[in-house]
């Protein structure tokens, strides 16, 4: 049975801390941890089947936190921006499927390193892909990216401007993803989290490994590194925020642990420092 403790009620495992492991293998894992959440990736999702992964998590009675990841928006032709568009279409129906109310969107790297018009395309594309995804109920959630990875993940590095672009839209249709390894280091960030009160549909937690030995790679247990996670979490609930905190962590000597071990430590963590 997943636990009912209201210590772990809002903790979720997102699908990549136990990269190893199939959708099948995670819900067990949690049903095993008492984690009641888990946040779903689409390559894991696809591997499995889309519908036999919703059974797989409904019938262990787990809530899927979000479904990663939508974006990719920049592309150097027309033809591949729709093809792009399409295929995140494509996420916001699986989400809606899998009964998760979120889409991560991580935007994409710049093509051709023009900046200015990459944010362009991100803007335009979450413009055509917010009506679809409104029809089906889902929202959809700009990660901001740290910006040492512009150039492999995204060029919306700040949460600023996520919610520059957020507040385009309807403020149940489009906000952002609070990750704490891409926005800590911000000193505009408590500021910038009290302006997306009403606009913040998820909260990554996970910590900043030094040195780094790999740039996306490096994100550590909390508590392994500086980040104020808690101190993050509780402005993220002061703006309103109430949903499930997942953990997502990449991290190759995590993914080379045993995956029960990896939970453990994760909820010991999570009570320690979120």
């Amino acid at each position: 049975m997943v636990s009912d403790s209201p210590e772990l009620s809002r903790l979720s495992l997102n699908q990549k801390t136990t990269n190893g492991w199939s959708v099948r293998e995670a819900t067990e894992g949690c049903v095993r941890a008492g984690i009641p959440w888990i946040g779903l990736w689409r390559d894991k999702v696809s591997e499995t089947g889309l519908s036999e992964s919703a059974r797989i998590v409904r019938d262990a009675g787990l809530r899927v936190s979000s479904l990663c990841r939508g974006g990719m928006f920049p592309a150097t032709t027309a033809a591949e921006r729709r093809a792009r568009l399409d295929d995140n279409r494509r996420a916001v129906e699986e989400a809606a499927n899998l009964g998760t109310a979120v889409l991560v969107l991580v935007c994409g790297p710049a093509p051709d390193r023009d900046l200015e018009s990459a944010r362009s395309m991100v803007e335009e594309g979450v413009g055509a892909l917010a009506p679809h995804a409104a029809e089906v109920g889902v929202k959809l959630a700009i990660e901001p990216f740290h910006p040492v990875l512009m150039q492999e993940r995204s060029v919306i590095v700040s949460l600023a401007q996520a919610l520059d672009i957020a507040a385009q839209f309807e403020s149940d249709r489009v906000g952002v993803v609070v990750d704490v390894y891409h926005v800590f280091w911000d000193p505009d960030l408590y500021r910038q989290i009290a302006r997306a009160s009403g606009r913040i549909f998820g909260f990554h937690a996970n910590d900043w490994l030094p040195p780094k030995p790999d740039l996306l790679l490096s994100r550590a247990m909390m508590g392994d590194g500086p980040i104020e996670i808690r101190r993050i979490r509780e402005a993220v609930d002061a703006a309103g925020y109430a949903g499930p905190l997942e953990v997502e962590i990449f991290n190759q000597a995590v993914w080379d642990s045993p995956g029960d071990e990896v939970l453990d430590r994760m909820k010991e963590r999570y009570l320690q420092h979120v």
